[in-house]
């Protein structure tokens, strides 16, 4: 996505650029990388070797080798982690909290209207809401976010609404175990 808003493309190349981002991404992330070979293989012969090595170098320059971005997922687990080091903390609840909270946070995925929230408010508003659906004794400390409580307040209140418009989805993400000790 970032590549396509700053570069136009063709639409025969589009399969071409699938294939460089997964191969960008694979070597980001995959212990062993598929190599060039296998996946040209997919495409049937319709790309060259020097092909996918040439838009790779150009999506690359394009994004200033910048691959990473902060997503939703990174800042709940690293809420999560300070949570789980706070005195006193509950595991369970953590991790209950946690699958929850990556329940809701999917949902606002699909939902436009969360396209202005920050990751890091959408992840502290995932679990503060998380925390309060279960009832948790011991909730996450949000001002670990650093967003003012008002600012928490309002993106958990959307987001209460998003998951009471959508309960029967999200209970189908959860695990069993955590759907029935939500109290929706």
């Amino acid at each position: 996505d970032r590549f396509l808003v700053t570069t136009p493309v063709a639409t025969d190349c589009f399969q071409l650029l699938g294939l460089t981002a997964l191969f960008i991404a694979s070597k980001q992330v995959e212990v062993q990388p598929p190599t060039t070979g296998e996946l040209l293989a997919h495409c049937r012969g319709a790309f060259t070797r020097q092909q996918l090595r040439n838009l790779e170098y150009i999506v690359l320059r394009r994004l200033n080798f910048d691959l990473m971005a902060p997503t939703i997922s990174f800042f709940l687990e690293y809420f999560n982690l300070v949570r789980l080091e706070a005195p006193q903390a509950d595991a369970q609840e953590a991790a209950d909290a946690q699958s929850l909270a990556v329940g809701i946070a999917e949902l606002s995925l699909a939902d436009y209207a969360f396209v202005t929230y920050a990751p890091s408010l959408l992840a502290a508003g995932s679990l503060g809401l998380a925390d309060r659906l279960l009832h948790h004794c011991r909730p996450a400390d949000l001002q670990v976010s650093g967003y003012p409580e008002q600012l928490l307040q309002d993106c958990m209140a959307q987001l209460r609404l998003l998951v009471s418009l959508n309960e029967d989805s999200l209970s189908t993400l959860l695990p069993p175990e955590v759907a029935q000790k939500c109290l929706w």
